[in-house]
């Protein structure tokens, strides 16, 4: 049965591209907010940030977005289990550090850090701000800092284990 290796080969290589196009929309929405929307952010009074984070942490609770930023962890676990044939390459190593980089870097960190720093900002009343305001909103945009990094190096090893998948069949 050797006609079945090209497409057991496309299967495992199919899903690492899924993985990896995932960590790549989620590392570029990250970096976007961080390094786009937070800079904005920090140049405007305290009742307008209190309004706009609040609206972006609202709208930003969607299907599309959970399908995606869930989709790193699901896709990712779902590629090292095509995978797991492939356990003694490199590449196989590269795709299990970014699953569980993402897992524990993004999904985990966002649920114990930046979704309760979304709720106290929801909670504020824009004319009348607590007095951490900026130490929070300094604390949330080093939490996203954070995932910036967490949804970038899976997204990188990911490319990485790609491009040795092809150089391992030539």
């Amino acid at each position: 049965m050797t006609h079945d290796k090209p497409l057991l080969n496309l299967i495992e290589s199919g899903t690492l591209g899924l993985a990896t196009i995932v960590f790549g929309i989620m590392a570029g929405f990250f970096w976007t907010y961080s390094f786009n929307v937070n800079l904005a952010l920090l140049q405007v009074d305290g009742e307008t940030y209190a309004r706009v984070q609040s609206l972006l942490n609202v709208n930003v609770r969607h299907p599309m977005f959970f399908s995606f930023f869930f989709g790193g962890g699901l896709f990712s676990m779902m590629a090292l289990v095509v995978n797991l044939r492939q356990w003694r390459t490199g590449s196989f190593w590269l795709i299990a550090l970014a699953t569980v980089i993402y897992i524990v870097g993004v999904i985990l960190y966002t649920k114990q850090v930046n979704l309760p720093l979304n709720y106290y900002t929801e909670s504020w009343q824009p004319t009348d701000l607590p007095e951490d305001w900026m130490e929070t909103r300094s604390r949330w945009n080093d939490a996203n800092a954070v995932r910036v990094v967490a949804s970038f190096v899976p997204f990188t090893s990911c490319v990485i284990a790609l491009m040795l998948r092809t150089t391992q069949r030539r």
